[in-house]
């Protein structure tokens, strides 16, 4: 018997259109192609717009939990491995899930981006930054959520 996969397949958080990566950017719905390396489950691009040099996207082949999770384990043994080989000093992994976590591009992708003494202002608090003021939670200016209710 033979089960046709529905239009839209969601996976919790996940809810993508596409089960897959050839499917997504088969409607164009996955613009990456300069790739760096893929095996069977994660295809590693380089970023169209990297925010520091070595910027990468670990992307899953399959729209799936566990393979988003492969993504990520595989984007920190990479940003290991950067570190290990002088590339970089640190390095951040993030996943955006949706538009109002800035999500542009709709099928799962984790971001590697490699890390450098002075590559920022104030790099306290890493990925806090995407809310303007909340990174470092050290100063006068940072406001807890229960702060920022009117």
């Amino acid at each position: 018997m033979v089960v046709a996969m529905p239009e839209f397949i969601p996976h919790g958080y996940f809810n993508m259109k596409y089960d897959t990566l050839s499917k997504a950017q088969a409607a164009g719905a996955a613009p990456w192609n300069d790739v760096v390396r893929e095996d069977f489950h994660v295809v590693v691009f380089r970023d169209r717009y990297p925010v520091t040099p070595g910027h990468l996207l670990f992307v899953p082949v399959y729209n799936s939990e566990g393979v988003i999770k492969d993504a990520f384990g595989d984007a920190v043994q990479e940003g290991e491995r950067m570190v290990e080989a002088g590339e970089c000093e640190a390095f951040n992994v993030g996943l955006n899930m949706g538009q109002a976590a800035g999500q542009t591009v709709m099928y799962p992708h984790v971001h590697l981006i490699p890390r450098r003494l002075g590559d920022c202002v104030d790099p306290v608090g890493g990925v806090r930054g995407v809310i303007p003021g909340q990174a470092n939670y050290k100063t006068s200016m940072y406001k807890t959520p229960m702060d920022n209710k009117n």
